[in-house]
């Protein structure tokens, strides 16, 4: 066999062993990126389910707070209806988050509410979910930046390509939740 043959042989080995290791660490990575939003998604689920018994506890009490809880129905119903990762969905949940608060917020000026074992233990329960929905972004954005960089980066770039790969968004702080919380 002369030797060009097996140079030939062995570069396209090499370049064949090198498209295989790129296109399983793109898979992978879009497959950490799809866990990663699933884990926000489970979190936004127990959130959107929490809603309906926070709104339930404090409604007796903020009864000229009406308005409040109609955007968080709203909201609610759009969040549950938006699917996937998009920049609506994003809005959406930030638009949630940020009444959410305003709601915790209110419930400072009602002693009785604040004192009510079931409003504390929906309060305690809603700033644990607001804690795992964090950090559930937090890893949903690693993931998203490992993948975007893999789909951006010479070489793996043009397996990429190849493979119709897009860069995905990020999970962004919208305005209100950039704001300092005024209490």
């Amino acid at each position: 066999m002369p030797t060009s043959l097996i140079v030939v042989c062995a570069v396209l080995g090499v370049v064949l062993l090198w498209f295989l290791f790129t296109y399983n660490g793109l898979i992978g990575r879009k497959n950490r990126c799809k866990n990663a939003f699933a884990s926000i998604d489970v979190n936004l689920k127990k959130r959107h389910d929490l809603i309906p018994n926070l709104v339930a506890a404090c409604e007796g009490f903020m009864t000229h707070e009406r308005e409040l809880f109609t955007e968080v129905a709203k909201l609610r119903e759009r969040a549950i209806h938006a699917s996937g990762v998009s920049a609506e969905r994003a809005t959406v949940e930030n638009a949630l988050t940020g009444l959410l608060g305003q709601i915790q917020m209110r419930a400072e000026a009602y002693p009785e509410l604040k004192s009510g074992e079931n409003f504390l233990h929906l309060q305690r329960t809603l700033t644990e979910l607001e804690e795992q929905i964090s950090a559930s972004r937090r890893a949903y954005n690693a993931a998203v930046e490992s993948f975007n960089n893999a789909v951006e980066m010479v070489p793996s770039s043009i397996v990429a390509g190849m493979m119709n790969y897009e860069t995905r968004p990020f999970f962004r702080a919208e305005g209100a939740e950039r704001e300092n919380v005024r209490i």
